[in-house]
């Protein structure tokens, strides 16, 4: 799992390391992990500047050039030279290091001007050099964060410098693993965490996110049904089933992608509720579902998915999923007809205008502020919310915010969330929590759409093959970190 946690946290935790070793000691262990990760991204002999800000982020910024000055050219740009940390402006100096006014003209440029202490936005003379950088397109690396970043709300000001690789101390931040700072402030692959020690006196996150390693949550679902660990024998009853209520005259495959999705995934059965024609149409694609035309005989599942592509019939059917009591994962048009509060558990799967509509805001400010937006909503509605979009977040009250790491810019094709809405409630149905049945559903829903990709367009259909396959490699271990992700064009 990877962790990131608030500014206050991280700043309490240095706080007690320091307390515990010498004077400085943090600092000298930042500065040699930086120096060591400019050698590896930035190889070669290539003149590097330093752009250097008024607190420690300057100071691990300084010793770090003082350090690399030994074997290269290395220049450094004071942002305030009267405010500048005393003793790395002494070792860069006395290391050889060149102080220049700004970075024009370097190929290689280290970010150490604002760090996690800092306001959003930039400031004189970092906005000038900003114009510099976007004008000169040097490769850039952020000490800690990009300079300019909100790094708790994960938001982005009208000035900040975008970084092409980031070298980060302790603990990842919320801004470089959610957007809309992580994929356009953080760009290339993901920072470089230095460890400095941190980890002991480290709460639990803010922020955390699934990795290929992670598959303890994926099992943790299945030793209760399929591994046969659980209070019964394995049968297609307990592993779970699922009702659909999907789809309707005008969306007809949005009833058969979520079928697909919930077929693909770990419960043992589907139940299908909708109109006789389109019922029919279901079972003919998927002839291993259960179809009823009465909502009256719907028969017994372990928890709804309702509202892809439900037209006028939504309002009804989530009316109707919740009479079940039973857990309930809430997709579009549904979404539009929710209760005060829920008194099940639910997931709603919002993408960035359905939530702008559900808390009556814009869908700007949504796209501006996902993780605000994300955490207002479940708080709202007592809920587990997952919020779609490039970095999908899954947010429950009281809990840390998942972000979802794994997909690929194909996976933006219509369809794909009828499928992920049906995963998710297979998820729901063997008994995850929520917030656990979102986050296995965006994990492996992303993977899915890597390897049916293949690095190409991708249907949602395509998707739904893939994601049994998905799911017996992370369950045995074999799958890959280099397999879930395929953002090579940011």
């Amino acid at each position: 799992m990877l962790y990131a946690h608030t500014v206050a946290d991280v700043r309490a935790a240095e706080a007690a390391l320091m307390a515990q070793v010498p004077p400085g000691s943090l600092m000298r262990w930042a500065a040699a992990g930086l120096a060591a990760y400019v050698r590896e991204v930035a190889p070669g002999s290539s003149p590097v500047v330093f752009l250097v800000g008024t607190g420690d982020n300057g100071g691990d910024a300084l010793f770090a050039a003082a350090e690399l000055a030994r074997e290269r050219y290395v220049a450094v740009a004071l942002a305030d030279p009267a405010r500048v940390h005393v003793a790395g402006a002494q070792a860069a100096q006395a290391a050889g290091c060149r102080f220049v006014d700004s970075p024009r003209g370097f190929a290689v440029v280290v970010d150490g001007i604002v760090g996690i202490g800092g306001s959003p936005g930039l400031r004189p003379p970092a906005d000038a050099w900003r114009e510099i950088l976007l004008a000169e397109r040097p490769f850039v690396i952020a000490v800690d964060v990009p300079s300019g970043v909100d790094v708790d709300g994960a938001t982005l000001p009208d000035s900040f410098i975008p970084a092409d690789a980031t070298c980060t101390f302790g603990t990842y931040k919320n801004a470089l693993l959610v957007d809309p700072a992580a994929t356009q402030a953080v760009r290339g692959a993901l920072p470089r965490i230095v460890d400095i020690g941190l980890g002991p006196f480290l709460p639990p996150p803010s922020v955390e996110a699934l990795t290929a390693a992670d598959n303890q949550v994926l099992l943790a679902v299945l030793r209760a049904t399929l591994d046969g660990r659980g209070p019964q024998p394995t049968q297609k009853y307990t592993r779970g089933v699922v009702g659909v209520a999907a789809g309707s005259a005008a969306y007809a495959g949005a009833a058969q992608l979520c079928v697909r999705g919930a077929q693909a995934g770990v419960a043992g059965m589907v139940r299908f509720v909708g109109e006789p024609a389109l019922a029919a149409r279901v079972v003919d694609r998927c002839p291993e579902v259960v179809a009823h035309s009465d909502p009256a005989t719907r028969g017994r599942v372990q928890a709804w998915v309702v509202g892809s592509g439900g037209g006028d019939d939504a309002a009804q059917r989530l009316a109707m999923a919740l009479e079940d009591e039973v857990p309930v994962v809430v997709d579009a048009d549904a979404l539009a007809h929710l209760p005060e509060r829920f008194s099940v558990p639910a997931l709603l799967t919002p993408h960035a205008g359905e939530l702008a509509q559900m808390l009556d805001v814009d869908r700007a400010e949504v796209e501006a502020d996902p993780l605000g937006h994300a955490t207002r909503a479940a708080e709202r509605w007592g809920a587990t919310v997952l919020l779609k979009g490039a970095r999908t977040l899954v947010a429950h009250p009281g809990a840390p915010t998942r972000v979802n790491l794994t997909g690929t810019p194909w996976l933006a094709t219509a369809g794909a969330g009828d499928v992920l809405a049906g995963l998710a409630g297979s998820f729901l149905a063997a008994g995850a929590h929520p917030r656990d049945a979102g986050s296995l559903a965006a994990f492996v829903h992303g993977a899915a759409a890597v390897a049916a990709s293949g690095g190409g367009p991708v249907t949602a259909g395509q998707v739904a093959d893939a994601v049994p396959a998905t799911i017996a490699a992370w369950r045995n271990g074999t799958l890959l970190e280099t397999q879930v992700r395929d953002w090579r064009d940011q």
